[in-house]
């Protein structure tokens, strides 16, 4: 039994369908990367699986209680909510709080926990990114890796069964990405379950269990990163992945000189 189902997920923006029919299944410990071009609709999916956004049909079951993501009550999700964690491409964070208060935010207001409480949660989970010597400084005083792994602290902190990544190193310079990457495979070595909507390669390689190439609001194609990457079976994943990969040798070639 999945762990979570999306079912005919579909959404639209004006006249155009951004989501078309997507299904998913995660189970428990997955690491699920989704590919694909900008607009097929990967960033939409983590959003309405979060309600950032809301579906406009397709159903989502998640540890066997099924609901309508189009007409899911207030109550229903703030309830799924406590169970998601979402760690956005550009931080979120707040300016005018330290990273120990961007953390603590979460855990006293949504959750209503006692400061004190909070604190201590909020500083283990900032030390679990590595950022224990950094609790105190502001997002100004920080670089954006760090700034990114606050956020990363921040989803932890709430204890979610599932972490939604959109795009966590895209807004990074190249030379910080491997220190968030880092964090994310710590996290997938304890076990935490995560969908992650990422270009970066190398990670779908090493840390997916699961991926997922997404085009025109659709899923075209998935399996293992092996399946995926070395074995496509569709022609517009293998154009994604060559196109990709060729990107990737011109940075690496780039930074080499």
């Amino acid at each position: 039994m999945s762990m979570i189902e999306l079912t005919n997920v579909c959404k639209s923006f004006g006249d155009g369908e951004i989501l078309r029919g997507v299904d998913l299944q995660v189970d428990k410990g997955d690491i699920v990367v989704i590919l694909g071009p900008s607009g097929s609709g990967k960033t939409t999916l983590l959003r309405c699986m979060d309600f950032l956004e809301r579906a406009e049909q397709g159903t989502m079951m998640f540890d066997d209680e099924t609901t309508d993501l189009a007409t899911a009550s207030k109550q229903t999700i703030a309830a799924l909510r406590k169970k998601i964690g979402f760690v956005f491409q550009s931080y979120n964070l707040f300016a005018n709080k330290t990273a120990l208060g961007n953390v603590m935010e979460g855990l006293t207001v949504a959750r209503k926990m006692h400061k004190k409480e909070a604190e201590q949660i909020a500083r283990a989970a900032l030390e679990r990114v590595g950022l224990s010597d950094r609790c105190d400084y502001y997002p100004s005083q920080l670089s954006g890796g760090q700034q990114q792994r606050v956020g990363i602290a921040r989803a932890i902190a709430m204890n979610p069964e599932v972490i939604l990544f959109d795009e966590p190193t895209s807004a990074l310079d190249p030379e910080l990405v491997s220190e968030v990457l880092a964090v994310m495979k710590n996290l997938a070595e304890d076990g935490v379950t995560m969908i992650v909507v990422t270009h970066e390669m190398g990670f779908a390689r090493q840390v997916a269990t699961k991926a997922i190439f997404m085009d025109q609001g659709v899923v075209v194609e998935q399996g293992t990163p092996t399946e995926l990457f070395d074995h496509p079976k569709e022609e517009r994943t293998r154009q994604f992945i060559r196109k990709i990969l060729k990107e990737e040798l011109s940075e690496n070639r780039q930074a080499e000189e």
